[in-house]
């Protein structure tokens, strides 16, 4: 393995190591895709890792197979979301690192979507982002050391038909993020967003994605984990090639507009394989995901 990788953002792994060896480090939606795959990374740089996740079952598999502490937390209560830090630091000891990774992504029509989607995506993807970082930087601000890593997307950039809701609490994750970090950096505790594309889990199970539109696999938004977990930073893209979406909110409309019908991404949305993601769906109705 090279010495040197931009997986990391340039940082050798020898670095990497030696500042992350030994952090406490807690996950929630740790059970699937980036989560678990997060946890595995920051295992082999020597990290100390527990991980969380409202489905007990597929949580305790999960640590298990990774070999990590497993605690059932349902994010959207913030009783749960506090037993689930008291849980980790009484197994493993003071948290280092918070990663706010549950989430959940509805598609469609906007005019279709039920009240108690809507609500449910703003309470596990923004409010239960918000009530994590509070417990766990209340914590941190009494030692004077700690990180919140938030999981958002690009699509708190690119806002595109079919996907309103959760482009608005994925939006309000950046600048939340973004406004608690300059809170409480001066104190010691860092807060870092890491915005992924489109990542190969369910989350884009159905939908018709092609050559325009870039999807990763979860390893690579796990390197942007562990990479801003060795350096913070505000914010970063993964992958680091679509850090051009910061520039969006600028480009005229008509240019944005034009980009949408060209890249399909007017459609992808709307136009999805309901039977394909079917799965998705219910798991999304009855619980966090990631």
């Amino acid at each position: 393995m090279s010495m040197r990788s931009n997986r990391f953002g340039g940082i050798g792994h020898d670095e990497v190591r030696a500042r992350l060896a030994d952090k406490v480090v807690v996950i929630t939606g740790g059970a699937r895709g980036i989560g678990r795959q997060t946890a595995g990374q920051l295992l082999d740089f020597g990290a100390r890792v527990a991980i969380g996740d409202v489905d007990n079952e597929v949580l305790a598999k999960a640590a298990a197979d990774l070999g990590v502490e497993g605690v059932e937390v349902d994010v959207t209560d913030r009783a749960s979301f506090a037993a689930f830090l008291d849980e980790v630091e009484r197994r493993l000891g003071p948290v280092d690192v918070l990663i706010n990774n549950a989430g959940i992504m509805p598609v469609g029509s906007f005019l279709e979507f039920d009240e108690a989607l809507i609500r449910r995506t703003f309470d596990i993807d923004l409010i239960g982002v918000i009530t994590g970082s509070q417990l766990a930087a209340q914590r941190m601000m009494a030692r004077r050391s700690g990180q919140i890593v938030n999981i958002a997307s690009v699509a708190g950039r690119l806002p595109m038909p079919g996907l309103a809701v959760y482009n608005a609490a994925k939006s309000g994750v950046i600048e939340f993020s973004e406004a608690l970090d300059a809170e409480l950096s001066d104190h010691g505790v860092r807060v870092s967003t890491v915005m992924p594309t489109f990542t190969r889990t369910g989350l884009i199970s159905g939908l018709a994605t092609n050559r325009y539109i870039q999807t990763v696999e979860p390893e690579v938004v796990a390197a942007a984990v562990v990479g801003v977990i060795a350096e913070p930073r505000t914010r970063v893209a993964a992958p680091r090639a679509m850090r051009w979406v910061d520039a969006n909110p600028v480009f005229p409309q008509a240019f944005k507009r034009l980009t949408r019908r060209h890249t399909g991404l007017d459609r992808i949305f709307l136009d999805y394989d309901s039977a394909g993601r079917a799965d998705y769906d219910a798991r999304m109705r009855g619980r966090a995901i990631s």
